[in-house]
Formats: structure tokens, sequence, C-alpha cells
């Protein structure tokens, strides 16, 4: 087990193993240990903010403001959960706050976000169709979608996110969900969690 309370061999996005010694090292301010963390999980940071805000500037942005807030906050890390869900937290929380401040985000790279969305079985048409349905939606909607749909995030933890009631989270899915079908439906496109 590592750092993370995850078992060794695990070597990607959010579920990888820290190790040990990196967060000790990142705990004492060690700009090595940083860069580290960096190279193991920016990527994941950026796709996920990718896919909640939809415009790949506005992620890169995130990404650093995330990274940054990480080093300031990483002596607090208690390690009750495993470093990487802490991350993703950071992350999401990060989102929620951007689409709090922005209410209008615009699309300009479906097939980078795409290429990091779904799988290759699926046709570069069949991922433009997806990705303009979901930049339809409101940056609060195409959140509460990604998060619940390809995330797996319960009502109950959207609920907490955007300090709504679960009732709030439910209302916004099922909506979401129906103005997507309606538009085009997306019985041909099937989008699953890279």
């Amino acid at each position: 087990m590592g750092a993370d309370g995850l078992p060794l061999g695990v070597s990607s996005g959010f579920a990888q193993v820290l190790d040990p010694e990196v967060l000790r090292r990142a705990r004492r301010g060690d700009a090595l240990a940083f860069e580290s963390i960096y190279r193991g999980y920016g990527r994941s940071c950026y796709n996920l903010a990718l896919r909640i805000l939809g415009e790949p500037a506005a992620a890169e942005d995130l990404v650093q403001d995330v990274f940054l807030r990480m080093m300031a906050t990483i002596s607090k890390f208690r390690g009750d959960a495993p470093f990487g869900a802490w991350l993703k937290r950071l992350t999401i929380n990060s989102t929620i706050d951007v689409i709090r401040r922005n209410r209008r985000l615009r699309a300009e790279d479906a097939s980078e976000f795409f290429d990091s969305l779904v799988g290759n079985d699926i046709s570069a048409e069949a991922r433009v169709d997806a990705w303009t349905l979901l930049m339809r939606l409101a940056p609060r909607e195409r959140a509460v979608v990604v998060l619940h749909e390809m995330e797996g995030y319960t009502h109950k933890e959207l609920a907490e996110l955007f300090g709504q009631s679960e009732s709030y989270s439910k209302s916004i899915l099922a909506r979401s969900l129906r103005r997507l079908d309606a538009n085009e439906g997306l019985d041909h496109v099937s989008v699953e969690n890279p």
C-alpha cells in the first residue's frame, strides 16, 4: 500500500499511488516533489476540468490554480482519503467556482475534449455531435451531467458541491438529459469514463 491507501501498481489518473516520500517532501515545500506530483496528476486534472468547463484555455488556467492551491494546502492533507481523491475534489471544487463566476463558456477544441473523453470505438462525427450537444447546456447543467454520468458522483455529493438540495441536482440532471435527447439524442453515442 502507498501513502494513499491504494494498492501499489495503480499508475495513472487520480487513482494512482503517490509515493510516500514524494508526499513527505511536498509537505516540506520541496519544488521537485511538486513537479513530480504535477507530472503524475496534471493531465487528469486538465481532462476533468475540460470535461466540465468545455474550454481548453479555462481548463489550463484552472489546473494552474488547483496546483497552486494544492501547494499551499498540502501540509493540511491528512491522508484520510487517497491523495488523488483529495486532488480530484480540489479540481471539481475549482470548476464549480469558475462556473459560478462565469455564466457563459464557449467551445474551442472539440477533438481534444473527446480524445480525452471517449474510447476510440466512437467515430469522430459522433464525438463532435456529442460535444456539440454538451455545449448547448449551460455550464452548471454540463457540470452536473459530467460529474454524475461520467465521474460517478451521487446526487448527495452534487448537492454538497453546489450548496443545494439533492432534488436540485436530480432536477438539473433530468432537465439536461431531456434537453440533450430532444436536441439530437445520444442513443448513437456512448460516452464513457476514460
